[in-house]
């Protein structure tokens, strides 16, 4: 069931008491899972309500607001230096659940192309994320949600890419890289800390040139840092991507991983893997199509950089 904007904000009206709702607005990327919608007050303050579209959204939300009343502290102490959408309220939903209902975060989502290297936004960024990074695991374990050591982490996703071999749609040389690089266990030494686990463009919001927000915390776990940094090494412009990482390691404290950015770069190579069965689980040929496309591209460029590597290396 897709709820209306009115349906929603009649849910916000219960979720927080006083809630005088003037008017409701889609947000400009509504996403799945969730039926999402912005409420605006008499006092013209914004709030942000979501209510799950099945249980597993459910689950995910519940979970999510658990993390959130740790996180929303360790920010107004000043351990993060942005925001979070801690839940101001709850409204119980008539087929199980609750929708939740927070202040909306000021700002506009990160658009990676205004991202240049210096002290701006792309410093801003290297900081909030290590800063994140740099908080205690006992928040994500105190909510129940997933912890992995180095060992589990690298199995997990081993079995991804055995998962993806199956489908006989990754080249076989793609496979043999990825494959090598999960056999190598010097490259998995790294301490876990608290990751987003799902980051993007759009789930990051920022004011002038720094990060004012963080969004979406469902996929949130104690798992490798490099996560996190990986859609930026693999999106950002190169010579901004230089600014982020040296930012993240002056924030982060007695970092020791020379294989951080190994990994990260890995990382985002396996989205590509675990794109392509979410496009065979959810039997979207669209999705698979794009995938094998963006795999054949990564083949190529990936044998391309290791040939230059090994002509390196005989020099």
């Amino acid at each position: 069931m897709v709820r209306s904007p009115l349906a929603l904000a009649a849910l916000a009206t219960v979720a927080v008491p006083g809630l005088d709702a003037f008017d409701v607005r889609r947000p400009l990327r509504p996403g799945t899972d969730y039926d999402t919608a912005v409420v605006i007050d008499s006092t013209r303050q914004r709030w942000v309500v979501r209510a799950p579209q099945h249980a597993a959204a459910g689950a995910a939300l519940e979970a999510e607001a658990v993390l959130l009343g740790q996180l929303g502290p360790a920010a107004d102490a000043g351990h993060l230096p942005f925001a979070v959408p801690v839940p101001a309220g709850f409204a119980h939903l008539t087929e199980g659940g609750r929708a939740t209902v927070h202040l909306e975060i000021p700002g506009r989502p990160l658009e990676l192309e205004q991202l240049h290297p210096g002290p701006g936004l792309a410093a801003s960024l290297g900081r909030a994320l290590a800063a994140l990074h740099e908080l205690p695991t006992s928040i994500v374990e105190n909510a129940g949600l997933p912890v992995y050591d180095p060992s589990a982490y690298r199995q997990r996703r081993q079995a991804e890419v055995d998962e993806a071999a199956r489908t006989g749609k990754v080249p076989p040389a793609l496979l043999r890289r990825w494959e090598a690089r999960l056999e190598d266990v010097a490259l998995w030494r790294f301490r876990p800390t608290v990751v987003h686990g799902d980051l993007s463009a759009e789930r990051v919001i920022v004011v002038g040139d720094a990060v004012s927000g963080i969004l979406h915390w469902g996929d949130a776990c104690v798992a490798d840092p490099a996560d996190d940094l990986a859609w930026l090494l693999v999106a950002a412009p190169s010579d901004a991507a230089d600014s982020i990482m040296e930012a993240y390691q002056l924030r982060r404290t007695e970092l020791i991983d020379p294989h951080l950015v190994d990994r990260a770069l890995l990382a985002g190579e396996l989205a590509l893997a675990r794109w392509l069965l979410y496009g065979v689980r959810t039997n979207d040929v669209e999705i698979i199509d794009d995938a094998v496309a963006m795999l054949v591209d990564l083949d190529d460029s990936t044998r391309a950089l290791d040939e230059v590597g090994a002509e390196r290396q005989m020099a």
